[in-house]
């Protein structure tokens, strides 16, 4: 019995092909917003948790940790003091750190952040799953006006490898304080890694100490120092401080106590933290958006189910003579109200199924765009087992949407299904 009221629920629904069309698309695109609102929101966390990967402490002047985090990886802000060299390399000194990578700030170009650093960010650097960076073209710097570019900003700007740039003094798209007498030539550029890292214009330590030859709060006070003659004499290109550095060790098991060691060091006020930990901090502050954006979809879904609750309805009562006749060929009215039900869930089922496709067919297609230009991989997984709760909520929304016609069908009486109205 139950597949005879199966098969007549299908053909029923193929009777009313352009309703339950509509019906299923809109269930569809519910399904397509919510799972990808989801799957965006799980691998956008993890991405942000893996912004970096394999530093075991960012070191930097005692602040706050989201601070540091801030301008040390994403080159936000600025920090309130810096850290002096002589205080950098007694600790990189210490027996249990294996790497180091110094971070120094303060100027742009075209508004994209200036990094100062040294060669050991392209051997020791890891992002994501401890990926290393990667040149699409040419290699790192080497000399004092070499300059390598993160991919957003060779594409954005159409820079090729030894097109020649100009650093500007401090933050802006158009800055009227400009090193233009020391131009850096682009050596390399990098891969997209969907990080801060794209949105880069890396130069070496001496490359930035050279272009504030001769400045003085944000003016310069002479111009006639010349490329070729920092070359030759690189003797004032000592780095005095740096903004901040990312420390490696060669144990794991000594995070902490060299953490404890830099946040009491006594020669000046430093702060080491965990970047692991700073993530997921600051992501509990700028992650809330996330919530909203699972409510919204959800009310999207919810939108949908009442949708087809109403077609549903709608039909109904053109659907009187069909419940009359087969309540007059022996319906019983719990045949009735399966029947809906059973109506009801294959619009679900195929709702979902066919979201499912739409979502997955569009990941594939966008997903070699977002990499190429944003650096950002979707990576295209079954469901996960929150994923499977969110479609067996569905369904089950479904059923109970379907309950009401169910009922008000179930009631329809053999008289007021053969009486023609007027």
């Amino acid at each position: 019995m139950n597949t005879k009221i199966f098969l007549l629920a299908l053909k029923s629904l193929r009777f009313r092909k352009l309703t339950v069309s509509l019906s299923i698309f809109s269930l569809a695109i519910s399904v397509v917003l919510l799972l990808g609102v989801d799957i965006i929101r799980v691998q956008a966390k993890e991405k942000f948790a893996n912004t970096i990967s394999g530093t075991d402490l960012i070191v930097g002047s005692r602040s706050g940790s989201a601070q540091l985090l801030l301008y040390s990886v994403f080159h936000l802000g600025n920090a309130t003091n810096n850290v002096s060299w002589d205080s950098y390399n007694k600790i990189i000194k210490h027996p249990r750190v294996n790497w180091s990578i110094p971070i120094s700030l303060g100027d742009s170009h075209k508004g994209y952040r200036v990094v100062g650093t040294t060669s050991d960010i392209f051997k020791y650097y890891r992002y994501g799953k401890r990926t290393k960076l990667s040149f699409l073209s040419g290699e790192g710097f080497t000399e004092i006006f070499d300059v390598v570019l993160g991919a957003e900003v060779a594409k954005t700007l159409n820079y090729r490898l030894d097109d020649k740039i100009i650093l500007a003094h401090g933050m802006g798209n158009v800055s009227f304080a400009e090193h233009k007498n020391l131009p850096f030539t682009i050596t390399g550029i990098l891969k997209p890694t969907g990080t801060p890292i794209d949105r880069s214009v890396l130069i070496s330590l001496k490359g930035l100490e050279a272009v504030h030859i001769g400045w003085e709060q944000g003016v310069p006070s002479q111009q006639s120092i010349q490329a070729d003659n920092l070359k030759q004499d690189d003797s004032r290109l000592q780095t005095k401080s740096i903004t901040a550095f990312l420390l490696g060790l060669k144990n794991k098991h000594d995070i902490f106590s060299i953490q404890r060691g830099i946040n009491n060091y006594k020669s000046e006020p430093l702060l080491a933290i965990l970047p692991g930990i700073a993530l997921m901090e600051l992501w509990k502050v700028i992650g809330a958006i996330e919530k909203v954006m699972l409510i919204i979809a959800a009310l999207v879904v919810v939108t949908g189910l009442l949708g087809m609750l109403a077609i549903i309805l709608t039909n109904l009562n053109e659907r009187r003579r069909e419940i009359a006749v087969l309540r007059s060929v022996g319906a019983s009215p719990k045949t009735i109200f399966s029947l809906m039900v059973i109506e009801s869930e294959i619009l679900v089922i195929l709702g979902i199924l066919l979201g499912l496709i739409i979502l997955y067919a569009s990941l594939t297609l966008i997903n070699p765009f977002l990499f190429n230009t944003y650096g950002l991989n979707i990576e295209l997984n079954s469901p996960t087992k929150f994923q499977w709760l969110i479609l067996l909520t569905i369904i089950i929304g479904g059923l109970i949407a379907a309950i009401f016609p169910a009922i008000s069908a179930y009631r329809k009486t053999l008289q007021d299904g053969l009486t023609i109205r007027t």
